[in-house]
């Protein structure tokens, strides 16, 4: 497993993947065949997180070689991430209330040696301390890994979500806010009420060729229940005027050039850098490192068009003066950052966004049925 910090990279590995292996990604996707065989995966949700390359450039790619209906379930699991966005945006308050019930879990098992063991990868259970050290190593877990780790992690070792999500996100180079909760959501049962996710020895025997042995799970866990529930938000989603102001582009939109933006008129683009010191969720040191080197490859980039550019902490946008937009930085730390500070900013959402988001107001298999109308927008 590799993943150069490029858009070269990013494009190189999705090309390979549309003319080597997208013919066979439905039949194949759901196997784990371990991280040096990912070749029936597209890999490409680490440079989809940080826009490095976007959900219209990896369809309009695998639509050249292949029908939509070929290509549709490729193309589904492309939007997952979209939907999820959306889903979050209309519901903000998903990631605060997570937020407020981290911080209070974190102090409660900082001392349970269950814990401990589970985030050493020190389990009775092989294939998840395989997964433990997999994902520390690697910055990524296959999908469907992802689903078993977290179906383990809350219903055989007992642990809560909420710590295993922290636990993903400070290890994933593709950790998204909205992805990454909601999944976790969504696997322990509080995301759609009693509706859970449950891990069986027969299924990850399966579908990874069986790689492992002693896979004893609790296999028949009740789903968690959650006293709450959220309404949804109603949001504007529309831009504003442009032109002649300073841009922030934050970690999530790092590819200016193939923006809907690209064309238009700023006096200085600054990329914003956030550390660990301002983020509620410590991310690891590999993971700040492939952020850092995404932001440089972007300001190579930029440079190299003679665009005015300049990357700066997140503590000092402040110091950046007035006529400041920003490209949206989604629900989560970069916005939070923004909103405890009182720091008001005009925003510019993508096309894609403001088109999509609002079929996210329901589930994803709602939201599917959107799809082809989605791509149409494309042209």
């Amino acid at each position: 497993m590799k993943f150069d910090a490029s858009k070269a990279a990013a494009l190189n590995k999705l090309n390979k993947f549309v003319e080597e292996n997208l013919g066979e990604y439905s039949r194949l996707r759901n196997f784990d065949f371990g991280p040096e065989k990912r070749t029936n995966v597209s890999c490409l949700s680490p440079y989809i997180t940080h826009g490095v390359i976007n959900e219209r450039e990896i369809i309009e790619k695998s639509l050249s070689k292949f029908s939509f209906s070929k290509n549709e379930k490729f193309i589904q699991e492309v939007l997952w991430r979209t939907y999820w966005k959306g889903w979050l945006e209309l519901r903000p308050n998903v990631w605060t209330d997570y937020l407020i019930e981290l911080n209070r879990t974190r102090e409660h098992f900082k001392d349970n040696q269950d814990y401990k063991n589970a985030i050493e990868g020190k389990t009775n259970i092989e294939c998840f301390n395989y997964w433990v050290n997999e994902l520390k190593e690697n910055n990524y877990l296959h999908n469907h890994t992802r689903m078993w780790f977290a179906s383990i992690w809350i219903f055989t070792l007992e642990l809560p979500w909420q710590l295993g999500a922290e636990f993903f996100m400070q290890n994933l180079y593709d950790g998204d806010t909205a992805s990454n909760t909601l999944g976790w959501r969504w696997v322990a049962g509080v995301q759609t009420q009693g509706k859970h996710y449950l891990a069986s020895e027969w299924n990850i025997k399966k579908f990874t060729n069986n790689r492992f042995n002693n896979i004893k799970l609790n296999e028949g866990a009740p789903p968690k229940i959650s006293e709450k529930t959220y309404s949804i938000v109603k949001q504007d989603f529309g831009n504003t005027n442009i032109d002649d102001r300073n841009l922030l582009i934050f970690e999530n939109n790092l590819s200016f050039e193939t923006s809907d933006f690209q064309n238009n008129e700023f006096k200085k683009i600054y990329l914003i850098s956030n550390k660990n010191e301002s983020r509620s969720i410590k991310l690891s040191e590999n993971v700040i490192k492939f952020k850092s080197l995404l932001i440089n490859d972007q300001k190579e980039r930029l440079n190299n068009k003679s665009i005015d550019c300049e990357t700066v902490d997140i503590n000092e946008i402040k110091n950046i003066g007035e006529k400041v937009i920003a490209l949206y930085p989604n629900v989560g730390e970069n916005l939070d950052y923004l909103n405890l500070n009182s720091l008001k900013f005009d925003f510019l959402y993508r096309k894609l966004d403001q088109y999509s988001w609002q079929y996210c107001n329901k589930g994803f298999f709602n939201f599917k049925n959107y799809i082809p109308k989605i791509i149409s927008t494309f042209n």
